[in-house]
C-alpha cells in the first residue's frame, strides 16, 4: 500500500521560542500538564472546529447559513501513543454533526491501537501490556481494551489469508511448528502451517498460516491447493520437511515443481543428539555432503560420514539415506540458486522468531489467540523483507535457463 508523501514544514525559530517561554524543564514540556499535551490538545480541538464550520456553513462568529447553530462543548478522553487526552469536542444544535477527526465513540487516537498490537505481537500478555502503558505513559488500559484491539486483527487476517497471490514464486517454503492451546478445558498441541514465498523479485513473502490438530500430508494437500486456488500457477522449489507423502501432495498440484527437502531440517535432526565437544567437526563433515558438487561426490562424502561416525552415531548416516532422493535435487542446482535455497531459509528465521515469541505464552486460550499473535508475529517479521535476496539477479539468470520453458512471459 502507498502513501502520499506528506510536505514537511519547518517551523520558524520566533514561533518555537514563543511557544517554549515558561517551558524550560522536561516536565514543563512533556510531563502530564506540559507544553506537549495541551498543543496536542489545542490542534485537535482546533481541528474539529474547523470540521463544525465546515459542516455548518458558517465560522465561529460569523452570521449563520442556516437553522442549526454552535452548541457549546463536550469532554472527551482518548487513547494516545504518549497517553490519555483530555480534549473539548464542538457540538451543534441539531446534533447532527459527525467529526472524522475524533468520531463519535471513538476513544483511542490513531496509533494507539498499532502501540497495542506491537506489544503484543512480541509476546506480552495483556496483564503485562497494560502494566507497560502504565509505566511508561500513565495510561489505565483495561486488559478488555486490549483485547478489542487486538481482536480487530482477525478481520485483517481473514482478508489477508484470502488475498490474490502472484502467479510465479521461484522458491516456496513448507513447514509447520506446534503451540499449546486449551481447547475444551484441556490442553492440546496444534500445528501452525507456514508458507513462504520468494517472488520473482526476490523478495520474502508469508503466504499464510494456517491451524490443525496434527501436521500431515493432507492438511498440507489442501493448503497448497488454496494456494493454487489464490493465483499460484507454478512454483520452481518447494523446500519442505521431510514428512512422509508431503512431495507427493505437491506433485498432485504443481506436478512440474522440483521438491527439495530442507537441508537445515536435515542437519538439525542430525546434531540433535550429537555431543557438544562433537559437534563442530561433523558440521563440517555433513558440509561436505550437501556442498559437494555432485551427487557422485555427495555419496562418497557419505561413505567417509559412515566409516568416520557410525561407531558413536549410526542413526545419522541412516537418515540422510533414507531422505537421499529428497536431498539430491539440491546438488544439481548451480551454486547460486543452491545459495538462495539454503542461507536463505526464510522460514526457518520465521520459525525461530516466532518460537520465542511463543516460548513466553506457554499455551494459548483459544485457537483465535494463536492466529493473532502469529500474524503479528509475522507481520513484524516481513518489516524487514523488503530488499530482495543478495545477488538475486544472478540467481535468476540461472532460474531462466534451467526453468526456460515455465518462466513467465515479460
Amino acid at each position: 500500500m502507498t502513501k502520499t508523501k506528506r510536505k514537511t514544514e519547518k517551523f520558524s525559530d520566533e514561533t518555537l521560542d514563543a511557544l517554549l517561554v515558561g517551558h524550560e524543564t522536561p516536565e514543563e514540556i512533556f510531563g502530564e500538564d506540559g507544553l506537549f499535551k495541551r498543543l496536542q490538545s489545542a490542534l485537535i480541538e482546533r481541528a474539529l472546529g474547523a470540521e463544525l464550520t465546515h459542516h455548518l456553513g458558517y465560522p465561529a462568529h460569523g452570521p449563520a447559513a442556516g437553522d442549526d447553530r454552535r452548541n457549546g462543548h463536550g469532554a472527551k478522553t482518548v487513547e494516545t501513543e504518549t497517553g490519555p487526552l483530555a480534549i473539548r469536542v464542538p457540538r451543534d444544535r441539531d446534533g447532527d454533526f459527525t467529526p472524522q477527526l475524533v468520531k463519535k465513540g471513538q476513544r483511542r487516537l490513531e496509533g494507539f491501537d498499532d502501540k497495542v498490537l506491537s506489544l503484543y505481537a512480541r509476546g506480552m500478555s495483556m496483564r503485562e501490556i497494560q502494566g507497560h502503558l502504565e509505566e511508561l505513559y500513565g495510561t489505565d488500559v483495561s486488559p478488555e481494551l486490549i483485547s478489542t484491539v487486538t481482536d480487530a486483527v482477525l478481520d485483517e487476517v481473514r482478508s489477508w489469508q484470502n488475498r490474490p497471490l502472484e502467479s510465479h514464486y521461484p522458491i516456496v517454503y513448507l513447514d509447520a511448528l506446534r503451540v499449546k492451546i486449551r481447547d475444551r478445558g484441556h490442553m492440546v498441541s496444534k500445528s501452525v502451517y507456514l508458507a513462504i514465498g520468494v517472488t520473482m523479485e526476490g523478495q520474502k513473502e508469508a503466504l499464510g498460516l494456517w491451524l490443525a490438530r496434527a501436521e500431515g500430508a493432507k492438511f498440507w494437500l489442501q493448503i497448497i491447493t488454496e494456494l493454487r486456488n489464490r493465483g499460484i500457477e507454478d512454483i520452481f522449489i518447494a523446500c519442505v520437511d521431510g514428512l512422509k507423502g508431503f512431495p507427493e501432495a505437491i506433485a498432485t498440484v504443481f506436478p512440474e515443481t522440483q521438491v527439495q527437502l530442507c537441508i537445515v531440517h536435515m542437519i538439525r535432526h542430525s546434531l540433535a543428539y550429537v555431543s557438544w565437544q562433537d559437534r563442530r567437526t561433523m558440521v563440517g563433515d555433513l558440509r561436505a555432503i550437501y556442498g559437494a558438487a555432485n551427487e557422485d561426490a555427495a555419496g562418497m562424502a557419505l561413505n567417509d560420514f559412515k566409516d568416520k561416525w557410525d561407531g558413536q552415531y549410526p542413526t545419522i548416516s541412516a537418515s540422510w539415506e533414507r531422505n537421499w532422493t529428497g536431498i539430491v535435487p539440491f546438488l544439481a542446482y548451480p551454486p547460486m540458486i543452491r545459495k538462495v535455497v539454503y542461507t536463505t531459509n526464510a522460514i526457518e528465521a520465521a520459525i525461530r522468531q516466532l518460537r520465542k515469541i511463543i516460548k513466553t505464552k506457554g499455551a494459548f486460550p483459544n485457537d483465535d489467540a494463536a492466529i493473532k499473535l502469529i500474524y503479528l508475529a509475522l507481520r513484524n517479521a516481513e518489516k524487514k523483507w523488503k530488499m530482495p535476496l543478495k545477488e538475486w539477479n544472478a540467481a535468476m539468470n540461472q532460474f531462466a535457463i534451467l526453468f526456460a520453458d515455465r518462466f513467465p512471459k515479460q
